[in-house]
């Protein structure tokens, strides 16, 4: 069935329901019945245990297999009702002027310029800058929680780049605005191209010293005005404890490009640090500039992105509005999520940066219902969504900072400078609803999940829009232990939520319906994959080690049930990959890159977030590296997947593929003896045998002899441990 609204008898969208919604259901409901009877068979050894063995045995795997079954109940929620959009931004002008576009705010948050190169976050400003949308209603706010001068000066010399790339773009209907991506591409068909590369160039290599010097020499300050910007570093300004700055760098009322056209706004924001104050992190920054953004300028659309996340798209506003702009739906529409998509991705996308689950085919689900999470860039808001329900208006402290107050100062005024740094004022949020009730909402690491998750429990509906012209680009991490501290991060933050008082399985289910409230249950619960694959990795291994039989023979029925429930869970994921244009190849990439997390990132975010519960200290907030290792790419494009330091979350990982490998190869030991437990024994090989082909990569690591090896100490600990696990299961299971 295919839906299509209209506006003036011109269509400004449209969307259908997935033809695999039928199937799905009663794949579902045959698959469901399956995994009931594994459970009642669990339930029924448990019953019928002779030993305490049996029983520890059989009662981990049943606690593990119904972890299995609530987290396979969670992902059908995502199933039942897939529905596919498409927009039609080319009717938007006929049914509405240009002049009376709403104004946009672009928020781009960046923290630390030596892990988010400065030249990374000035590109993702330049592509939105550039948007074909009305110069003087755009704004571009520049968050720089690490208060560093270096990013202000990066942001200066982009502000006189903008005046030449701004009309270049627009005269010659460039579509790939972001000049380091335009750059990399063929440009000669342009004469002026050549011009504007060299500068861009000059730009680059300007900025790359300062960053590499760590200081912004006077030689670069080349106007009073700069000067006075950088006094305000003063000998006791660090990135913990600071003043507020809000540096206006272009004002659309004064500064014009080369064409002589209007440019938009670009502000810089560094709201102020005390050590004595808990900032809040990311979401933090975002409140701040959704209160400076009200101060200065206060447009009814936000755009949040990563500092890396460039725009791909300069029509990308227009699709947005082409659902903000209905009004059938304006009055409970919260955001319009865009996909995260990744450039530089390898053939094999080895750690599965495009997390087709989390960024493509559970929004597609979620938008059936009340729409998809917020996944933290890429994002246009409604403005008033921070301020309550559709129907329940909360209202900020001051006024000039609601949704609907006029701004009718120029943002160089004054009083608009004054409030706005007094909203960016480090005590500012104490005894306010801020984080609580509205804005950006505190309590989790993943703020973006918590806020989407808390906006649709209000009330509001989101829209995901997935063009085949992807929206943006960004950049994804190209080693290991940057792929598993990323998600280790998300682990601790899900978890902050899943056993909050905002918990999705109770309150989420309450407020939003069982489908929406277990389709956040699947992210809530991520961690608690760690239990389930941490058993099937170790325990079946080391039985057949030492040739104990835990699974039914293959000549009984039961038997048939574990490969039923096997390949129905691998097919049906296999078949949503293959929805998404993605090959096979990606597909085992991304279910092998999933078992590594479980055992790693999974689990040691378990074990972090219930210290953390306990009062136990443990590691602070990281910011993931966004520099590139020459080296670390050579490796990455020769598809060796990439380990090099000696962190513990590689242990567990480097233990399983031993434990495996010896498991697999005593069972065709057993074999070649001839041994008469082969058929009690084959499901255990086969499952060593699958733990073997996704820990390949493993196996390299340990023989390699690059830089991206895994270091030695950590197969000598792994191989301790393996032992020892063999010795404990030698003991515990042959009395």
């Amino acid at each position: 069935m295919s839906t299509t609204t209209t506006h003036n008898d011109l269509p400004l969208h449209t969307h259908k329901r997935s033809r695999r919604t039928t199937a799905n259901r009663v794949f579902a409901m045959v698959h469901s019945c399956a995994i009931l009877a594994l459970l009642y068979r669990h339930a029924l050894s448990l019953l019928h245990s002779t030993s305490l063995t049996s029983f520890l045995i059989t009662l981990t795997f049943l606690i593990s297999d119904s972890i299995l079954a609530f987290m396979y109940s969670t992902a059908q929620s995502s199933r039942m009702t897939p529905i596919y959009r498409k927009e039609f931004p080319k009717n938007l002008k006929r049914v509405v002027k240009e002049s009376d576009f709403p104004e946009l705010d672009v928020f781009i948050c960046t923290a630390d310029p030596f892990k988010e190169p400065p030249m990374n976050v000035v590109n993702t400003a330049l592509s939105v800058m550039a948007y074909d949308y009305p110069t003087d209603k755009v704004s571009v706010y520049v968050s720089d929680d690490g208060g560093s001068a270096l990013t202000l000066f990066a942001f200066m010399e982009a502000a006189k780049f903008a005046s030449h790339w701004l009309p270049f773009c627009r005269e010659n209907n460039i579509v790939e605005r972001c000049p380091e991506a335009y750059f990399e591409t063929d440009h000669s068909r342009l004469p002026e191209a050549d011009k504007i590369k060299i500068m861009y160039q000059g730009m680059k290599v300007m900025v790359n010293n300062v960053i590499e010097r760590g200081k912004v020499g006077d030689e670069y300050i080349t106007g009073e005005r700069e000067r006075l910007a950088f006094r305000k570093w003063t000998d006791g300004f660090t990135r913990q404890d600071h003043p507020t700055i809000v540096q206006v760098l272009l004002d659309n009322s004064k500064d014009r490009d080369i064409a002589d056209n209007s440019m938009p706004n670009l502000i810089y924001v560094s709201r102020e640090k005390s050590r004595t104050s808990h900032h809040n992190f990311k979401a933090g920054a975002l409140n701040a500039l959704l209160r400076v953004s009200a101060a200065m300028t206060n447009a009814p659309i936000v755009l949040t992105l990563d500092c890396d996340m460039f725009s791909n798209d300069p029509q990308t506003p227009h699709r947005a509005l082409c659902y903000f702009l209905d009004p059938k739906i304006q009055s409970e529409l919260g955001y319009v999520q865009f996909p995260q998509r990744f450039r530089g991705i390898d053939k094999s996308d080895m750690y599965a940066s495009e997390n087709r689950h989390l960024f493509e085919i559970n929004p597609q689900g979620m938008d059936g219902v009340l729409g998809p999470n917020y996944v933290g860039t890429g994002c246009f808001f409604s403005r008033r969504v921070f301020f309550g329900g559709p129907s329940k208006f909360l209202p900020p402290e001051n006024p000039q900072l609601g949704p609907n107050n006029v701004v009718d100062k120029p943002i160089q005024s004054p009083k608009v400078l004054e409030l706005a740094h007094h909203v960016a004022a480090c005590n500012y949020e104490k005894n306010s609803n801020w984080g609580s009730k509205i804005g950006v909402r505190y309590g989790s690491l993943v703020e973006d999940y918590f806020t989407g998750y808390r906006l649709q429990c209000e009330g509001w509906k989101a829209i995901f829009c997935n063009p085949d012209k992807p929206a943006f680009y960004g950049d994804s991490p190209i080693n290991l232990i940057d792929v598993l501290n990323q998600t280790k991060r998300w682990a601790i933050g899900l978890l902050e939520v899943a056993f909050s008082k905002y918990s999705p399985i109770t309150f989420g289910i309450k407020s939003m319906g069982p489908l929406m409230g277990l389709a956040y249950c699947q992210y809530a619960f991520w961690a608690i994959w760690s239990i389930p694959i941490t058993t099937y990795t170790f325990l079946p291994q080391l039985a057949l080690l030492n040739g104990l039989t835990i699974f039914p023979k293959v000549s009984e029925p039961w038997f048939l049930l574990y490969v039923f429930v096997f390949i129905g869970a691998y097919g049906e994921d296999l078949l949503d990959f293959y929805s998404t244009g993605v090959t096979f190849q990606k597909w085992w990439s991304d279910q092998r890159i999933w078992l590594i997390r479980g055992l790693s990132s999974f689990l040691f975010g378990s074990i972090e977030f219930f210290f953390k519960s306990f009062g136990i200290a443990t590691l602070g907030f990281n910011v993931t590296s966004k520099v590139l290792d020459e080296d670390q790419s050579k490796r990455y494009e020769q598809g060796s997947m990439e380990f090099g330091v000696p962190s513990p979350l590689f242990v567990p990982l480097t233990t399983a593929a031993i434990v495996n490998l010896a498991a697999f190869a005593w069972g065709h030991l057993e074999i070649f003896r001839g041994s008469n437990g082969l058929e009690g024994l084959l499901m255990q090989m086969f499952i060593a045998g699958f733990g073997i082909a996704n820990c390949i990569p493993i196996y390299e690591g340990i023989i390699r002899s690059d830089k991206g090896k895994i270091p030695t100490k950590i197969t000598l600990v792994s191989t301790f441990i393996a032992f020892a696990l063999y010795a404990a299961a030698y003991v515990t299971l042959r009395n």
